[in-house]
């Protein structure tokens, strides 16, 4: 991960290592790390961030001439991304209220459907019961394809035929979930793009319904800052409380999750890492991180 990063943290630590820092000596250097970040798909607004917090957390700092002044600059680098990264634990999120409620929501094709699979299968493995709702009652497939991740988890699915309204689908779940003392509810939406105004207004619809306790949007890691911007679109439609960022494992830049936990100012609480029903990680920032400095 940020193979460009390494290469410009390298040469600003070669250099200040032999002199004070001044704002002249750090000038080149932050602007060199800062392309390094947009590179590696940090938003503009946020590599700016970072870089004006670098910058003013060196400045002044007194530096003996035959010091090793990289693991200073580490730190407060790793310090700062520590604030632009926020991350939460569902687990003591959904112990609050029972049914709670999750709905899903993002664009086409960043693998919605399979992450509420894992999530369910992640709930159930610490005691929860679940259902899923197929709210997706527009793509051809939708309801069969959650419905095979429900057969193989043993899990309850609710939905109804293919043109229903996605709202009462939504709506029949949580029913179900009140009937029948299940803890969570798992409500899969269609993917829509953004731009596509009626598929918007049926998702504000969806949230009106089902009143969610949490508005979880899915993002595809490697479109990068094309996530940031789809998140912020649905955002304005509904409310997001928390993110996933799936395919983590094809990304080799790592800024789209930097940039959308720090925008948004909303906690990432999975990453998506394979397709297996394991294939979830929780999120931490230390993760990034580590990552991002174990190639400077």
């Amino acid at each position: 991960m940020f193979d460009k990063l390494k290469k410009a943290f390298s040469s600003f630590i070669d250099d200040i290592s032999k002199k004070s820092l001044s704002e002249k000596d750090l000038e080149d250097h932050l602007w060199n790390l800062q392309i390094a970040l947009l590179e590696s798909d940090v938003a503009l607004p946020v590599a700016e961030a970072i870089i004006s917090n670098l910058k003013s957390s060196l400045i002044g700092t007194k530096v003996s001439r035959f010091s090793d002044i990289k693991p200073l600059v580490k730190d407060t680098l790793a310090e700062i991304l520590k604030q632009f990264l926020s991350s939460a634990d569902i687990l003591s999120i959904i112990r609050s209220k029972k049914p709670f409620v999750i709905m899903f929501i993002g664009v086409n094709g960043t693998g919605k459907t399979t992450t509420i699979a894992k999530i369910g299968k992640y709930l159930m493995n610490n005691g929860l019961k679940v259902v899923f709702a197929c709210s997706d009652t527009f793509r051809a497939g939708a309801e069969e394809q959650l419905e095979v991740h429900a057969n193989r988890l043993g899990v309850k699915l609710i939905k109804h035929r293919y043109g229903a309204d996605p709202a009462a689908v939504a709506y029949d779940a949580i029913s179900y979930a009140k009937s029948n003392r299940i803890d969570v509810v798992l409500i899969d939406t269609a993917g829509r793009m953004q731009t596509d105004r009626g598929l918007m207004d049926e998702m504000q619809k969806i949230h009106r319904v089902a009143k969610p306790d949490l508005t979880v949007f899915v993002g595809d890691a490697l479109t990068g800052n094309d996530a940031l911007n789809q998140a912020q679109e649905f955002n304005k439609f509904v409310p997001i409380d928390a993110i996933v960022l799936t395919k983590i494992d094809a990304d080799a830049k790592g800024g789209a999750a930097i940039s959308i936990s720090h925008i948004l100012r909303k906690p990432i609480i999975f990453l998506g890492v394979g397709q297996g029903y394991k294939d979830l990680i929780k999120f931490d920032p230390e993760w990034i991180i580590k990552n991002i400095f174990a190639m400077i």
